[in-house]
């Protein structure tokens, strides 16, 4: 299948499962809208499964891990090796998504997508494109059609888990540099300025900032991404993790399971998908609020709101598996709870206290 075969695959959420799961949820034995956000997250998971009652207890991690050409430049406080070496250890479990998805029952899938000298662990699976990517303060990142390939092995990853039977999945990345690609990117797609949007990522002083805002403008005036593009965007100054995660999305919204986004990096790439087709918003939840600038500006365009803000910013996926409990509790919610007319109580009383909150 081609990426126009998927992004024309894709419905959106099930209106008819929507409003069943509206009309339950307003029957359980509770004050009307007194579970808040739960609530309206067992709605959503309806409008993705097409069932009202669900689980979401087969969990899996997708991290994809590539190096970043820009790092040339000096655009990030961390060696570039960093990124070879740390994804060996979130394969074995050791890092902060490892330990964090290992506690929430997940499993955890790394993907080698463009990791400079590759990784030495049998645990990667090994999607590799190149040794990373090219550096866009030079020229374009990649080619349009080694973008397309990162954003089709997202979507093969997604395929895989829907077979295995997974119900519920999260996604991350790993790559030195990438905060840089990110940052082009969004201001690529937004419009938005370089102060608005460009962070510190893993760790820069304030001198390193202003040197990775001025990388960054310079590479946007020497590429000139097609900001009506998302692909053009990718291959120009993104990153084949951004790639796979665009894909992440596309293939959630076309299998039809919940994707959750992490941090700055993952929630760029649900803003890639949205371009491309906006009704792969309907299978997204978005776990933490990221302390990267450009975080809340995505948020906005994709009308989603972080389940937690735990002034987190390491990546890797590690806001995933802490939005796991909550996603899951919400489908106990709808799953497990009794409603007035089984247990034969009169509801008349009841008053809809969302009314208050409108």
């Amino acid at each position: 299948m081609t990426l126009n075969d998927y992004l024309s695959g894709i419905t959106g959420a099930d209106r008819d499962a929507v409003e069943a799961a509206k009309k339950r949820n307003d029957g359980l034995l509770k004050p009307l809208g007194s579970l808040g956000r739960l609530e309206t997250m067992a709605v959503k998971m309806a409008g993705i499964t097409g069932k009202v009652l669900n689980t979401a207890e087969k969990r899996c991690m997708l991290v994809f891990a590539a190096d970043n050409g820009v790092v040339e430049e000096g655009v990030a406080g961390t060696p570039q090796e960093m990124t070879r070496n740390h994804t060996k250890n979130i394969a074995e479990g050791v890092s902060g998504v490892g330990v964090l998805a290992a506690y929430a029952g997940a499993d955890l899938k790394v993907v080698d997508i463009g990791v400079k000298g590759r990784v030495d662990c049998p645990l990667v699976i090994d999607r590799h494109i190149a040794d990373g990517t090219n550096n866009f303060a030079k020229g374009p990142a990649m080619t349009r059609e080694q973008a397309i390939q990162g954003i089709l092995t997202g979507i093969d990853m997604v395929r895989i888990c829907k077979e295995e039977g997974y119900e519920l999945l999260g996604n991350g990345e790993m790559g030195i540099g990438n905060t840089s690609s990110t940052s082009a990117c969004c201001m690529a797609l937004t419009g938005l300025s370089a102060d608005e949007v460009v962070g510190k990522g893993g760790g820069l002083t304030d001198e390193g900032l202003v040197h990775k805002k001025a990388v960054i403008q310079a590479a946007l005036a020497l590429n000139q991404p097609d900001a009506n593009d998302p692909i053009d965007v990718i291959a120009k100054v993104g990153g084949f993790d951004i790639a796979a995660l665009t894909g992440c999305y596309i293939g959630a919204a076309y299998y039809r399971i919940p994707m959750v986004i992490d941090g700055v990096i993952s929630a760029l790439s649900a803003l890639c998908a949205a371009r491309l087709n906006r009704a792969c918003t309907d299978f997204m939840f978005a776990s933490h609020a990221s302390a990267e600038p450009a975080y809340t500006y995505i948020m906005k365009e994709l009308g989603l709101e972080p389940i937690l803000d735990m002034r987190m910013r390491l990546g890797e996926g590690t806001g995933c598996p802490l939005a796991f409990h909550i996603v899951g509790s919400a489908c106990a919610m709808m799953r497990n709870m009794h409603t007035f007319a089984q247990e034969a109580m009169d509801e008349t009383y009841r008053i809809d206290i969302r009314k208050d909150e409108k």
